[in-house]
């Protein structure tokens, strides 16, 4: 029995589409569409298949569909009457995964791309009129593409099957059923694959009008560094959860022992990225925002930069490693409602994606340490009342009762959250004493439950992901931005995370990396805060408290960027933190007293299993030789 491969139409592949059968063995061709002769007759047609090859990073954009946003619980997002996008991805933690019908599953979505990339590889000398130099980066490009979509596969479903090449059209379809790989092999597959890409493409986008998006040598750089700490984190390296995972043959398809050379090629790929970035001018943005800011105080121009950090314009961020070209489209959900006007948009911008206490527990105190940490701070009475005063009018209404749980946190806890009483500056406001502050006690409150669709069910909303500048008043105007893939603090903490795991005690070098991303935030270094503030002072000075450190570090940098939720998994830290209900505050209650009461508002569930995708059921059946993964 033969297999007739995929014929692809170029105009499909712009859009990211791909025709195909009731079979995934098996696809039928149409009469009517191209050829691949068409497809590479000259350089714009191949052009046009590139970006084909592209296309499927436009998925990657959206927050939706990243489990990294959806499973972090950095996020609730509430059960609805009416469903206003695909939020399957957000009930992956109400415990709704199955083998039968994954949620999010990427396999077959990302193995199209992989047989794209293949054959714009298999194709590319076809066009007389591409010049060599063009040629030569567009191999680089699609065999970047090929191996970051490889990666996706691996984060998500461990060892994955390799497709090195794309069958022949003649193929026995006996033929088409191929094993997993080693999880050891996969990664060595996508590694060489960025070994190969990585010196041949350009160091910098020049054209930034036509080709501001594409791949360059210092994204490739970094993105290999995340690769390598992956690979090298407790999921996959030498996870004892996984021992004696075979596949049919008998094959041990994960590493049975740890590996520490693992996490020094992870330091020294990190630190080639840092040095390439540097190279062309990135670093940490200080940047403070100047349009439509006119009287405001010094302090909330640093917290009005800590949140520019994001939703600063992707061409002129000077920390922005790697961006695509899609714009974040759910602020009306992250965003209070502030006017009376706004109020009566409620049902079409419902304002109700929620940030649990346990989420908003995890920023520092204004002295850099946990709040359960901190000696200066009165962490068994956070839940008392306190009302605003003349130290934090920058950020607390003066005079409004709200917790002391509010008070004297770090700046990015004020930069990253909506809270009640919390100062929202922006909105069509320019000047700070004018500015329109979080009223979400009860129905009363502007910001208050309004409707079972409209309603934040913590009393908490991720300012981070909000322009200042977005309008939500008579309408909703939105200034658009786009959420990094990956910037330079992360990769700094990466580098950090990576030195602290080689070494058998910290080293300046991590403390430096650290504390680079730590004083942009207006903190102590490590070591000083953990001195003078810590009640376990000798935290910072060992490798498993640094460890720590910096995986809190991480989670409160990047919260609500789509990494948290990839960092607990390959750090194993995921289903800890999901093992405790999450909370919010009493949102129906009007008086301070009673709304301030902690309650549950969802149980997670997540085991073991839920570590790693299930394959899809059907899969396996008709691929006899796939396995499906643990505990599934």
């Amino acid at each position: 029995m033969k297999s007739i491969y995929k014929i692809f139409v170029v105009g499909s592949l712009l859009f990211g589409g791909l025709t195909s059968s009731c079979s995934k063995y098996l696809d039928i061709v149409p009469d009517s569409v191209g050829t691949l002769d068409y497809a590479f007759r000259n350089r714009n047609e191949a052009e046009n298949y590139l970006f084909g090859c592209y296309s499927t990073m436009q998925r990657f954009s959206d927050v939706i569909y990243n489990p990294g946003f959806t499973t972090s619980s950095e996020i609730i997002y509430p059960i609805l009457e009416t469903q206003y996008f695909n939020s399957s991805g957000f009930n992956l933690i109400r415990g709704i995964q199955t083998s039968g019908n994954p949620v999010l599953a990427e396999w077959d979505n990302l193995y199209r791309a992989i047989r794209r990339c293949n054959i714009m590889l298999e194709n590319i000398d076809k066009p007389i009129d591409l010049r060599d130099d063009e040629k030569k980066r567009w191999i680089a490009e699609t065999k970047f593409l090929k191996a970051y979509y490889h990666y996706r596969l691996i984060r998500m479903y461990g060892p994955v099957v390799l497709i090195e090449e794309n069958n022949p059209v003649d193929v026995d379809i006996e033929k088409t059923k191929r094993k997993r790989a080693t999880l050891d092999e996969s990664f060595a597959f996508v590694l060489h694959l960025m070994d190969e890409a990585i010196p041949d493409l350009p160091l910098r986008i020049e054209n930034r009008t036509q080709e501001f998006g594409r791949m360059t040598k210092f994204m490739a750089m970094s993105i290999k560094a995340e690769m390598l700490a992956t690979a090298a984190s407790p999921l996959f390296n030498g996870n004892p959860d996984y021992t004696g995972f075979k596949d049919k043959d008998g094959t041990v398809l994960f590493p049975q022992q740890y590996d520490a050379q693992k996490w020094v090629l992870a330091a020294e790929a990190a630190q080639a990225a840092i040095a390439e970035c540097e190279k062309i001018g990135l670093h940490l943005s200080t940047d403070v925002p100047t349009a439509n800011v006119q009287q405001v105080s010094p302090e909330l121009k640093q917290i009005l930069a800590l949140q520019h950090v994001i939703t600063h314009r992707w061409e002129e961020n000077p920390e922005l490693i790697w961006g695509l070209n899609f714009g974040f489209g759910y602020q009306a959900y992250s965003m209070p409602k502030l006017t009376g006007r706004a109020v009566g948009m409620s049902n079409s911008y419902p304002s109700n994606w929620a940030v649990p206490i346990n989420m908003v527990d995890i920023f520092y105190t204004e002295n850099g340490v946990p709040i359960t940490e901190d000696k200066t701070w009165d962490y068994n009475g956070r839940f008392t009342l306190k009302s605003g005063d003349d130290k934090h009018q920058h950020v607390i209404r003066r005079g409004y009762e709200t917790v002391q749980a509010h008070f004297n946190r770090e700046r990015r806890f004020y930069a990253a959250l909506g809270f009640d009483g919390g100062i929202w500056f922006g909105n069509g406001i320019s000047d700070e004493d004018k500015a329109f502050y979080v009223q979400a006690r009860g129905v009363t409150g502007l910001a208050g439950p309004k409707s079972i669709n409209a309603r934040n069910i913590t009393g908490y909303w991720p300012k981070k992901l909000v322009h200042y500048m977005t309008v939500m008043d008579v309408e909703f105007s939105p200034i658009d931005f786009k959420l990094p893939m990956m910037r330079l603090a992360a990769l700094y903490l990466l580098y950090a995370e990576a030195l602290n795991e080689v070494h058998s005690s910290p080293t300046e070098l991590v403390y430096d990396y650290v504390d680079r991303v730590r004083l942009r935030a207006g903190l102590p270094k490590v070591r000083d805060a953990w001195a003078n503030f810590s009640r376990t002072p000798g935290k910072a000075l060992t490798k498993d408290g640094l460890r720590q450190i910096i995986h809190q570090e991480r989670r409160i940098e990047l919260a609500f960027e789509g990494q948290s939720g990839w960092d607990l998994r390959r750090w194993k830290e995921l289903q800890n933190v999901l093992s405790r209900p999450l909370q919010g505050w009493s949102i129906n209650e009007e008086d301070a007293l009673l709304y301030y009461r902690p309650v549950g508002v969802l149980s997670p569930i997540f085991g073991l299993r839920d570590y790693l995708w299930p394959l899809n059921n059907t899969d396996v059946v008709i691929n006899e030789n796939l396995i499906q993964n643990p505990y599934w």
